[in-house]
């Protein structure tokens, strides 16, 4: 009787056993907001899955850069080729932004060291265009060649191209003008050759320095230009022959 006691005691208890696991293994999941987990059910690969399964926001697609993009002088074009050239300089300005660089774009304005990082080809489309439209009176070449003549001293050439303006005053006094209404947005003889396009020297010339040095204006017209007026310099001369050091700026290229 006891013997028959026990085995009904053991099998009572398998049951029950049996019973509490068979209960527990069908319990549903913990809520998964406590725990990280991928956003994806693929967990055959664990490089992608760890990759992908803790980030705090999904992947964004890498920006691509305006350096990166395809540069267009089409609406440049347009504004030249119409005559329109107060807003040809305000496309030029923008087209420098642009091409400086993602920081001259967020800050509005290009610093003069951001100038050596333009492409050279870019700049000469911007200055052909300039040339082609203005039957060779305004562009940065144009602007470059009457500078060199001014031996590189920005005020001769501020006053050379019209940025600047003689004062009504006893002492002779000049000051520049103030945009837009005081400057030249039409092509015509009394136009000053390199008037266009404009650059902003309120804060300094090293910008315009940085413009008119670029590797992008070096070329064989100004070398030929240069050698020129050194032979007329050397004939005219009647003192003697100037030391050649003297007659060749050397041309700055810090930026």
């Amino acid at each position: 009787m006891s013997t028959t006691n026990s085995l009904g005691s053991l099998h009572h208890r398998y049951s029950f056993l049996k019973r509490l696991s068979t209960t527990e293994s069908n319990l549903p999941p913990p809520p998964s907001s406590l725990f990280l987990h991928p956003t994806t059910t693929t967990t055959t690969t664990s490089t992608t899955t760890t990759t992908t399964a803790f980030s705090l926001s999904p992947p964004t697609s890498t920006a691509t850069t305006s350096q990166q993009q395809p540069i267009s002088f089409d609406t440049l074009q347009h504004h030249l080729s119409t005559q329109n050239f107060f807003q040809a300089d305000e496309e030029t300005r923008r087209l420098v932004i642009v091409l400086a660089g993602e920081a001259a774009q967020k800050r509005g304005y290009v610093f003069f060291s951001e100038v050596q990082f333009i492409a050279e080809a870019d700049l000469k489309a911007i200055d052909e265009l300039w040339r082609q439209y203005s039957n060779n009176r305004f562009g940065y070449s144009v602007q470059k060649k009457l500078w060199q003549k001014a031996n590189k001293d920005f005020s001769k050439f501020f006053l050379k191209v019209g940025w600047m303006k003689k004062l009504d005053t006893e002492m002779e006094q000049y000051n520049y003008r103030a945009f837009p209404s005081e400057f030249t947005w039409e092509l015509s003889d009394e136009t000053p050759e390199g008037h266009l396009p404009l650059t902003n020297a309120l804060r300094g010339t090293q910008l315009l320095n940085s413009l008119l040095s670029h590797p992008a204006f070096d070329g064989e017209e100004d070398d030929k230009a240069a050698e020129n007026e050194v032979k007329g310099s050397l004939r005219d001369n009647t003192n003697g022959p100037k030391p050649l050091g003297s007659l060749f700026p050397k041309p700055d290229y810090s930026f």
